[in-house]
């Protein structure tokens, strides 16, 4: 599978960790603090276990197969399926499928894109960054920049 780039000309493009992400709609936009977060992930990409202080969590998967852990309880979605992360249950994901996957995170709140503006980089081009494993002190940074934002790591990436 080849992950498409349809639809993100035009927005806020950032680099985290090993994925591409589009900011569609920044939670400064509305009153309400919605935030809608487009992912590119490759095959293997698997964020740390985690947990969510102050807002829920929902991905709605575009391209391909993610492997979801909520609160002790795994499940694979694909395209078209929509998972909830609720604030306060521990979780996490791994990309399943080889061509990678994309989808929508959706928060109210701004502290995951806080979190992303803060650790991201800006990307120069709509493809993913070349693929690297985390040093010691994008480690020690990244679990810092969670707890400042209502996110606290608790675990290991799903292998």
């Amino acid at each position: 599978m080849t992950m498409s780039s349809n639809g993100i000309e035009g927005k806020e493009l950032f680099w985290f960790n090993n994925t591409l992400v589009a900011i569609h709609i920044s939670s400064s936009k509305g009153s309400d603090g919605l935030c809608v977060v487009e992912h590119h992930m490759p095959y293997g990409d698997s964020p740390p276990l985690h947990v969510h202080r102050r807002e829920d969590e929902v991905f709605h998967i575009l391209e391909g197969r993610m492997r979801f852990y909520i609160d002790g309880r795994e499940r694979i979605a694909g395209a078209g399926e929509t998972v909830i992360a609720p604030k306060g249950l521990v979780h996490t994901f791994r990309v399943e499928s080889s061509g990678g996957a994309r989808c929508l995170t959706i928060t109210l709140g701004s502290d995951f894109e806080t979190l992303l503006r803060q650790m991201g980089r800006p990307a120069d081009r709509p493809e993913l960054p070349p693929q690297s494993a985390p040093t010691p002190e994008i480690i020690v940074a990244l679990t810092r920049c969670c707890t400042a934002n209502g996110i606290d790591i608790i675990g290991a990436p799903l292998v």
